[in-house]
């Protein structure tokens, strides 16, 4: 079966892309958490309230028997039994499922790497597929599996992770459930052999399931989250023209300048960002032609920047103060960190004041103007 584009989605009916299924994600942050249980859950309430036609594609137990129970009376999909290199493995079978076509199916272990020879080479391929037809999923993985986290998996735990899942894929998630729980109680639910047999905890305590990976792990889930979540507040901000500021989460804005150098600024918004908690990304609007002297003093504030772990964006723009503001209302800031004019009176006259003008365009939005180092004291 021919794997879909997102945009190209259509349902076995026809070619309305509003016959795509919904797709719900339990995200998590390692094994034992609950993902796979509470997706469970969800499913038996959905059958017992709704009667919903909710059936079982694949699920994972690891012999865990709480696990089991859960699964109740809901219908079990027949796994595809496959042959590879004289050795057999049960896999998804995603035309039975397609073929039985319910309004809802369970599928585990979204990163799972599909054995050579299926239609598809990993799990989340066949979920677009199934969604493609219609067909409402629940699935389940642990934030670690995302594409982008590889690197910094493998720096925190030692561990590189084969099966993973592009992070180009949360497009396609209607709703994510994060299911969490502390390190301490997650180790202690370990050393009770909840989660392994109990000859596994000794290793499992000394490699993975150290508190300070487990600890490191649920901050990358929590900050994932949170970057959907802030996602989905600008996209509803948009479909509803809501252009007034909501301070769910400060971000902070320097506002560079290609004509004299910045790492005053720099320090300053990297302070304020720190005191705030917040985030930080500096800017600058690209000069309209290439001047050496400029590009000298771009690159050393953004090797500042880069030394202070700020992202630095440049912008397009013929008028500088109303492509700040536009970039400043798109990403939601809240502060914003500018130097004082170096402009003359006179100059300010003909040309218009750029922070007079960019004041007027954010009202709603902290201004924070800091005077220049190099001017004599008192003016």
């Amino acid at each position: 079966m021919e794997l879909l584009a997102p945009d190209e989605v259509r349902s076995a009916t026809g070619n309305n892309p509003l016959c795509k299924g919904r797709l719900k994600l339990f995200l998590s942050f390692a094994a034992g958490v609950g993902k796979t249980y509470s997706m469970l859950a969800e499913a038996k309430r959905r059958k017992a309230n709704n009667g919903e036609d909710v059936v079982i594609g694949y699920i994972e137990s690891h012999g865990r028997q709480a696990t089991e129970d859960q699964i109740g009376d809901l219908e079990v999909i027949p796994r595809r039994n496959v042959e590879y290199r004289g050795a057999y493995f049960d896999e998804l079978d995603v035309e039975r499922i397609i073929r039985r076509n319910p309004s809802c199916v369970v599928i585990d272990e979204l990163a799972h790497l599909n054995v050579p020879g299926m239609n598809h080479a990993k799990r989340y391929e066949d979920v677009l597929e199934i969604l493609s037809h219609g067909i409402s999923v629940l699935t389940a993985m642990n934030v670690q599996h995302l594409e982008s986290l590889n690197d910094v998996v493998l720096q925190i735990t030692g561990v590189k992770i084969r099966e993973t899942v592009p992070d180009s894929f949360l497009r396609n998630v209607d709703e994510i459930v994060t299911v969490d729980i502390s390190p301490e109680a997650l180790i202690n639910r370990l050393q009770r052999g909840a989660i392994y047999p109990t000859t596994r905890v000794p290793l499992a305590l000394a490699n993975f399931f150290t508190e300070g990976n487990l600890s490191a792990l649920r901050q990358l889930l929590l900050r994932e989250v949170a970057t959907e979540v802030d996602r989905s507040v600008q996209t509803y901000r948009q479909r509803k023209g809501i252009d007034t500021m909501w301070r769910t989460q400060e971000r902070v804005m320097v506002c560079m300048s290609p004509d004299h150098p910045c790492d005053r600024l720099l320090r300053r918004g990297w302070r304020v960002a720190s005191r705030l908690q917040a985030d930080i990304v500096a800017v600058y609007v690209a000069p309209a032609t290439d001047v050496p002297q400029q590009k000298r003093i771009l690159d050393v504030d953004c090797r500042l920047a880069a030394e202070l772990n700020i992202v630095v964006e440049r912008l397009e723009g013929k008028e500088v103060a109303t492509t700040l503001a536009d970039f400043a209302w798109k990403h939601q800031i809240t502060e914003i960190v500018i130097g004082h004019s170096r402009e003359s009176k006179l100059a300010e006259l003909v040309k218009g004041s750029i922070i007079n003008d960019l004041i007027r365009r954010v009202r709603g939005i902290d201004v924070l103007i800091i005077a220049n180092s190099d001017e004599p004291k008192g003016k």
